[in-house]
This record gives C-alpha cells, sequence and structure tokens, in this order.
C-alpha cells in the first residue's frame, strides 16, 4: 500500500514542466493588475526571483503546502539562468494576512541576497518599507543594505508590507530537482554552477520577466 501511495506521489519531468507554466501564467495574471502587479524597474534591477503557488496534492495523503521555482541572473549576461524547483512550508511563511495566499512573488535585489539561496532553508526577515498596493517600497530582508534586498508581491494585495518568511519556510525541492534535471544536482548546481541548461520552460518563463522589466522603459520612450 504504501509502494502504490509512494509511485502516485512521485514526481515527473511532465509535471514538474507544467509547475512552471503554471508560475509563469499566474505572474502574467498578476502582471495585468495594475494594482498587483511587480513595477518594471524592479523586475529589471533584480538579481533573482522566487515564484510561489499554493499547491494541494496527493491522490490519497491530503497535503497542503507550497511549491516554486528559483531564477537568478547571470552576473555576465544579466540574463535569467536556469530554474531550480523549491518547497514551501505554508505554516511558516509568516505572511500576517486573512485568508491563503495562493502566489507570492519574493524579488531579491542584490548578488547577497541570491546567495542566500545555497542555503540549506531560506529565511527573508525585516520590516515593512510600504503597506499593501504601494508599488514604490517593499520588504527590507536581512541581508543590510542602502536598499531594500528583498522585496515581496502577492496577487491579491500587490506589494505586501507586512511580510517576514521565517527559517524554514523555503527549502530546495531536491526529489523535483532531481527528477526534472536527470541527476542529483543542487539548488547551488543550478542557479550558481552552469552544470544544468535552461529548459523551454524555464527559457518562456525568462522571456516574460524579460518583457516586463522593459515595459517601463517602452512607456518613456512614447512619452518622450
Amino acid at each position: 500500500m504504501m509502494g502504490f501511495a509512494s509511485s502516485m506521489l512521485a514526481i515527473d519531468k511532465a509535471e514538474l514542466e507544467n509547475r512552471i507554466h503554471t508560475l509563469t501564467t499566474k505572474l502574467e495574471a498578476m502582471q495585468l493588475k495594475p494594482d498587483k502587479s511587480i513595477p518594471a524597474d524592479n523586475l529589471r534591477k533584480a538579481r533573482g526571483i522566487i515564484l510561489l503557488d499554493r499547491t494541494k496534492a496527493g491522490f490519497i495523503f491530503a497535503y497542503q503546502g507550497g511549491s516554486g521555482v528559483a531564477l537568478v541572473k547571470d552576473t555576465v549576461t544579466d540574463g535569467w539562468g536556469a530554474a531550480a524547483f523549491l518547497g514551501a512550508n505554508e505554516a511558516s511563511l509568516g505572511f500576517q494576512v486573512g485568508g491563503q495566499q495562493s502566489f507570492i512573488v519574493v524579488l531579491l535585489m542584490d548578488t547577497n541576497a541570491t546567495r542566500l539561496l545555497t542555503e540549506p532553508t531560506f529565511e527573508f526577515g525585516g520590516e515593512a518599507r510600504g503597506t499593501a498596493g504601494d508599488t514604490s517600497s517593499g520588504v527590507e530582508g536581512k541581508v543590510s543594505t542602502p536598499e531594500p534586498s528583498v522585496l515581496v508581491y502577492d496577487d491579491r494585495k500587490g506589494l505586501y508590507g507586512g511580510a517576514a518568511i521565517k527559517a524554514g519556510a523555503i527549502a530546495p525541492d531536491d526529489e523535483a530537482n532531481r527528477a526534472y534535471y536527470g541527476k542529483s544536482v543542487t539548488v547551488k548546481d543550478i542557479l550558481f554552477g552552469q552544470v544544468v541548461e535552461p529548459t523551454q520552460a524555464a527559457t518562456d518563463l525568462a522571456s516574460k520577466l524579460t518583457e516586463y522589466s522593459k515595459r517601463g522603459r517602452a512607456s518613456a520612450k512614447l512619452r518622450e
């Protein structure tokens, strides 16, 4: 019985491809909402990004938590690289807001913040730099910099000004990464080691991120 349950819960590459496509679709939906979209300037400046989706999985065992992916920009080309899969502990996300969050975007605004992705578990805490719906400021992470090192957005309130992602909330999904790339690779390998190539799903997501990061510039040129 346990073997049957394990096979039902096993992850395959097609499912993981669909997970990235789902996150891309949710990002597109967020960007169509003026009061919730991520400003182009913030996407341009970001050195890394985490997209989290609340999930309900399991045919036999009920499980509610979250899953997502992380991407970082290449320090030479400034392009987005391969996607690393993450798991999220719903109880530890620390978002003090009523109801359930279904889609969360975390922007990592400097290289020190992106390096936190190499830790066994990730923690981004800090005081609010703005209120929900304020697209000019955000949540400052633990890395000390003049500008916020971490900005957190959700699909219901836009920029979320009361968030703290606690220790143990987000961690590498080693099983998903192994299934997706067909070999044992760490998040560090994927994001910084250049040991895998971006898949088509990750490239499509990267294209959307690049597109949304240019929209502000395009509007400014039209006004000129």
